[in-house]
C-alpha cells in the first residue's frame, strides 16, 4: 500500500474538532466558563469534605477500641451525651460462652483548664482500667501503663492549640501539670487522635483517676463495656443472644453498629449533615447556571453557522452532538483545576482544624459526576436553540 495514499486518505477521512474550535474561539469566555465551573467544583469538594470529616471524627476514638461488641445504655444518643448504667451488666456477659473478655470505660466532657492561659475548655476524658487490652494499637495499650499513678493522663497530642503547648512542653522535657475539674493532674504521655466535632481535645486516665475527678459518680455505675469475643464467633449471633438475656436498661452493638450509631446521630439528629449536604448542592446549581448560560450564547452566536452545516446536509442530531462534547468538554477542564484547589485547601483545613479532612477517591468520582452531570444537564437545556438553526428563516 502505497504511505502516501494512505495518509492522504486519513487526512480526507479525519473529524475536525468542531467543539474544541467554537469553545477556543473566544478564550475569555472559556475562561470565566472554566473559572465558573471550577468555583462551583471547589465549593462541592469542600462541602462534602466538611460533611464526610464530620462523620469520620465523630468515630475516631470509637474505632481504636479492641472489642467485638458494646454495651451502653438506650438513654445514650451520641457521644457527647453519654448516660451511665450499671456495669453489673456488663459483667453478666461473661457468662455467655463467647465471651472472652470485657472492659468497663468511663466517659464524660470534663473541664480542662490551660496551663499558659489558665482558661477553661471541655475535654473528652475516658476513664478505664490501665491493664485492659482496650486499645488496638499496641503502642497506646504500653503508654496506658503510665496510667496506674493515680493523678497521671495522657494528653491527646492533636487537640486544639486553645488547650495549650501541652504537646510542645512535654517533648521538650518540662513537667506539665494541669487542673481537670478543678483537680490537679500530671500528663504522662502523649497519644495522637485529633479532634471531632462533639469535643476539641481527648484525654485518657485510669478508672481511679476519673472517679476522683467526678466523685459524684453512682458507685458502680460506666458509660461503656467493651466485649471482647472468642476467635471466630459471630458478633451478630452473640450480640442478638445477649439482647434476650440482658435487661432492657442497656443496649448492644456490635462495633460495626457502634459506630454506625454515633455518625446517624450527626446525620440525622442534627442540621449540620443537611446544611454541608445544600451547600454542595448549591454549587450543582450555581454550576449548572453558568454552565447553561456560556453554552446557550455559544449557539446563539453560532446559529448561523448551524443553519449552514444542516443546509449541507448534516443532521439535527449531528449538531446536537457538537454540543454535547462541548458540555463534556467543559466538564473535564473545569474538574482539573478544582480537584488540585480541593487538594491544597484540605490541606489548609487539616492544619488550621486538625480536623481528618482529605481527598479520597469516593468524593472525586462522586464530584466529577456531578460536573458531569451537571455540564450534560446545562447542554440539553443549551440544544433547544438549535430548533432554530433553520436555514430558510435565517438567510
Amino acid at each position: 500500500m502505497n504511505p502516501l495514499g494512505w495518509i492522504a486518505g486519513f487526512w480526507r477521512g479525519r473529524r475536525i474538532p468542531l467543539s474544541w474550535l467554537l469553545l477556543t474561539r473566544q478564550p475569555v469566555r472559556l475562561a470565566v466558563a472554566l473559572a465558573g465551573i471550577s468555583f462551583a467544583g471547589i465549593l462541592m469538594f469542600m462541602q462534602l469534605g466538611f460533611r464526610d470529616a464530620l462523620f469520620d471524627a465523630s468515630v475516631t476514638v470509637h474505632k481504636m477500641f479492641n472489642t467485638d461488641l458494646v454495651l451502653m445504655s438506650p438513654r445514650t444518643k451520641s457521644s457527647i451525651s453519654m448516660a451511665g448504667f450499671p456495669r453489673r451488666r456488663l459483667v453478666q456477659t461473661l457468662a455467655d460462652p463467647e465471651v472472652a473478655g470485657i472492659s468497663p470505660v468511663h466517659w464524660n466532657l470534663l473541664l480542662w483548664r490551660n496551663p499558659q492561659t489558665r482558661g477553661t475548655r471541655s475535654i473528652l476524658t475516658l476513664g478505664f482500667e490501665p491493664g485492659d487490652p482496650l486499645f488496638l494499637d499496641p503502642e497506646l495499650s504500653e503508654k496506658a501503663t503510665l496510667l496506674t499513678q493515680k493523678g497521671r493522663v495522657l494528653f491527646d497530642e492533636r487537640s486544639r492549640d486553645e488547650f495549650g503547648p501541652v504537646a510542645k512542653w512535654f517533648r521538650q522535657g518540662r513537667t506539665v501539670e494541669s487542673e481537670v475539674a478543678g483537680k490537679r493532674l500530671r500528663v504522662a504521655g502523649l497519644f495522637a487522635v485529633g479532634p471531632s466535632f462533639g469535643a476539641d481535645g481527648n484525654l485518657l486516665t485510669s478508672s481511679e483517676t476519673f472517679l476522683s475527678l467526678l466523685p459524684s459518680t453512682p458507685a458502680g455505675s460506666i458509660e461503656l463495656g467493651l466485649i471482647r469475643l472468642n476467635s471466630g464467633a459471630d458478633a451478630e449471633k452473640v450480640a442478638a443472644r445477649l439482647r434476650q438475656q440482658l435487661p432492657k436498661d442497656v443496649i448492644v452493638y456490635t462495633k460495626d453498629g457502634f459506630i454506625e450509631m454515633e455518625k446517624d446521630y450527626w446525620r440525622s439528629s442534627t442540621a449540620i449533615g443537611f446544611i454541608f449536604t445544600l451547600g454542595a448542592g448549591m454549587g450543582f446549581v450555581v454550576g449548572c447556571v453558568i454552565v447553561y448560560q456560556i453554552l446557550y450564547s455559544d449557539v446563539s452566536d453560532h446559529l448561523p453557522e448551524y443553519a449552514t452545516l444542516m443546509a449541507m446536509g448534516y443532521s439535527l442530531i449531528t449538531l446536537l452532538g457538537v454540543v454535547a462534547r462541548e458540555g463534556l468538554l467543559l466538564a473535564v477542564l473545569g474538574y482539573l483545576p478544582a480537584y488540585g484547589a480541593g487538594q491544597l485547601l484540605y490541606g489548609v483545613v487539616q492544619n488550621a482544624t486538625k480536623l481528618p479532612v482529605a481527598m479520597s477517591n469516593d468524593r472525586a468520582v462522586i464530584v466529577f459526576t456531578m460536573i458531569l452531570v451537571m455540564c450534560m444537564a446545562s447542554a440539553a437545556l443549551a440544544m433547544r436553540r438549535l430548533g432554530d438553526a433553520d436555514p430558510a428563516e435565517i438567510f
